[in-house]
């Protein structure tokens, strides 16, 4: 019974450890394009003799809101920023034009917290079928911030007169996101028309209509 009991209490362990990025077991590993390198957590690592300053180093611009969106999303991954290689963090700059959007989504891999710099947003997350589908949202001014639990349908609106700014920080380096109405409707291939409709309670043609469209993909 005890030997029973110790199994399931590291097995619950483990699965909670490795719920999120792993710690890193030295200085840095930062990521390395090339297959020279030892491969670790989806990238292979520079050789720490070659690594330089400006590989934790990198200049972020003002996102282009000219889209259907009104809004830009720059990231700040491994992908753009290769010293972030194991170190389970990341962000992105939002710039939302007047009306601008980061539509709902989600970040299968991370929480993510917001800092609005400049303007005014409304922001919101959806809880879980567990938690009844529950709605939090909040209107953010200059200097405030909001939390987005890991996994959870969220969204930033624009609701202010003028431009508006946020920074939100991530607890991945890589923490994916899967923006909703591209998932569902542009698909590849396509989901079947009949599944949507069936789930959605709506005739064929508005499902083809949606297909047809070109979502606009922040990400």
């Amino acid at each position: 019974m005890v030997v029973c009991l110790l199994v399931a209490i590291l097995a619950l362990t483990s699965s909670v450890v490795s719920a999120y990025d792993p710690s890193p077991l030295q200085d840095f590993c930062v990521a390395a394009k090339e297959k020279d390198g030892v491969f670790v957590n989806g990238k292979f690592c520079k050789d720490p003799k070659l690594v330089k300053p400006e590989d934790f180093f990198l200049h972020v611009e003002p996102g282009n809101t000219d889209n259907p969106n009104n809004a830009q999303l720059t990231p700040v991954s491994v992908d753009q920023l290769p010293g972030l290689n194991t170190l389970g963090i990341s962000l992105a700059r939002i710039d939302f034009a007047p009306k601008g959007i980061n539509p709902p989504h989600t970040h299968p891999r991370a929480s993510e917290i917001l800092i609005v710099l400049e303007g005014t947003l409304y922001v919101g997350f959806v809880t879980s079928n567990q938690d009844g589908n529950r709605l939090f949202t909040k209107v953010l001014n200059k200097g405030d911030v909001f939390v987005f639990p890991i996994g959870l349908i969220h969204f930033q609106l624009n609701v202010g007169y003028g431009n508006a700014v946020a920074i939100a920080a991530l607890g991945s380096q890589n923490a994916g996101t899967i923006t909703i109405a591209n998932a569902l409707f542009k698909a590849n291939p396509p989901i079947s028309p009949e599944v949507l409709t069936k789930a959605f309670q709506v005739d064929q043609k508005l499902i083809d209509d949606l297909q047809k469209k070109s979502w606009y993909d922040m990400n």
